[in-house]
């Protein structure tokens, strides 16, 4: 019995590969679909350029060294600063807009953010170092540890926890104009 009704059997429509319902007919196939996810991606992935291309990454330690190589064989601990642009001369080594900021839970070097601490955030100094920023127009001064990077906004050079932003007295503008100097 079983054998007959297999053989009474008749495929449905949609195994049958001579079917031509009007249905089968206008369902479009799922391939442009695919290409249209995968093609974006491989495009966008010949654009980087592999390590053999003849583009040179500088290391760290190139980096770290002064751009005119004067002190080529200078103490390492004094890269990092030599790298941010710190001066020892005493001269502003950066001027600028500074901001501040009040919120947030953790900072770039992942403590938590205390917004009335003397904290800052900066886009390439060291984490730890601490800097002098100077608010030339009142002649105030606060004295601050680099424990986050920012800020993101153009044209502005620190972003000072609002406690060190309430020492200058730069909260009430919001952004003055400020010098960093280095400090031992």
């Amino acid at each position: 019995m079983p054998f007959q009704a297999l053989a009474n059997h008749t495929p449905s429509r949609r195994s049958d590969p001579d079917s031509s319902s009007p249905a089968e007919a206008t369902r479009p196939s799922r391939l442009p679909l695919y290409l249209a996810a995968i093609l974006p991606g491989l495009a966008l992935a010949a654009c980087v350029p592999a390590p053999t291309d003849g583009v040179a990454i500088p290391d760290a330690t190139t980096m770290a060294t002064d751009a005119t190589d004067t002190e080529a064989d200078a103490d390492p601990a004094s890269r990092p600063l030599q790298y941010a642009g710190l001066s020892d001369d005493g001269t502003a080594f950066q001027a600028g807009r500074a901001s501040f900021y009040r919120h947030g839970s953790r900072t770039a070097n992942g403590e938590r953010f205390d917004p009335s601490g003397m904290t800052a955030a900066h886009r390439t100094l060291p984490f730890g170092s601490r800097v002098r920023v100077v608010h030339p127009a009142s002649g105030r001064e606060v004295v601050v540890r680099i424990n986050d990077r920012g800020p993101f906004t153009g044209g502005r050079v620190i972003d000072l926890a609002e406690g060190a932003a309430r020492r200058l007295g730069i909260t009430r503008a919001g952004v003055a104009p400020v010098e960093l100097y280095r400090v031992e």
